[in-house]
């Protein structure tokens, strides 16, 4: 599996070196303790050093590599890094629906309902790729929405890792558990109609109860 070319247009060199090498840490390609030099990665993407210096970096900030002297040592994703990944999910998305929910918009509404039908469309075709793009779209639009310039910082510090977890993650439900697609879908238009009931209890408890299936079925895909 590649990092979806379409996902990265505009970026630059170093972030599409760094998403392909994100992408493999946490697939498992790149098993932990494994050695990258720059030589070595400048070599295989046909590049300078430094782009590869700018794509060990963004990996380094995001804590899946460690910088030491002979190089970079592959550290990876394990089980306490995805429930705290989930935790700062769950505080900045419960924040923002709550920001949502009191000025509510029904166009905004409107767009969640659209994203939704955009991924049973995915899943209907058998595109996982495209699922998983939705999927993050479905929580990033939540972010965007609220208009919340600190939370958006704090997204963006996480945004590659949960698009590539959710990458891994989708393509090996829709191979090995396609019956888990529809209620992860049902648990999206939950989210919604917590939204439109403008209850912030009730948006709470949804919002906590799609993260603990969510990290349930991350740890299913990526660690057992």
């Amino acid at each position: 599996m590649q990092f979806p070319a379409i996902w990265l247009q505009g970026d630059s060199l170093g972030e599409k070196i760094s998403c392909e090498l994100r992408l493999r840490i946490i697939n498992g390609t790149l098993e932990h303790g494994a050695i990258l030099t720059e030589n070595q990665l400048a070599e295989e993407f046909g590049t300078s050093r430094s782009p590869i210096r700018d794509a060990l970096k963004a990996l380094s900030n995001e804590g899946l590599i460690r910088m030491e002297r002979m190089g970079a040592i592959v550290i990876g994703l394990k089980p306490k890094d995805m429930e705290e990944l989930n935790d700062v999910r769950f505080l900045l998305e419960g924040f923002a629906l709550q920001i949502l929910s009191d000025a509510y918009d029904e166009l905004k509404v409107k767009e969640l309902h659209q994203i939704i039908d955009k991924m049973e469309l995915a899943a209907s075709h058998d595109d996982p790729v495209q699922f998983a793009y939705y999927d993050l779209l479905f929580h990033e639009t939540i972010i965007l929405r609220a208009q919340h310039t600190r939370i958006l910082h704090l997204w963006n510090s996480i945004r590659y890792v949960v698009l590539t977890v959710l990458l891994v993650a989708t393509g090996r439900r829709f191979s090995k558990n396609k019956q888990e697609i529809e209620p992860l879908i049902n648990r999206h238009k939950r989210i919604v109609d917590a939204l439109i009931s403008r209850d912030s209890s009730h948006i709470k408890k949804i919002v906590q109860e799609h993260f603990m299936d969510t990290k349930k079925t991350v740890d299913e895909s990526l660690f057992l």
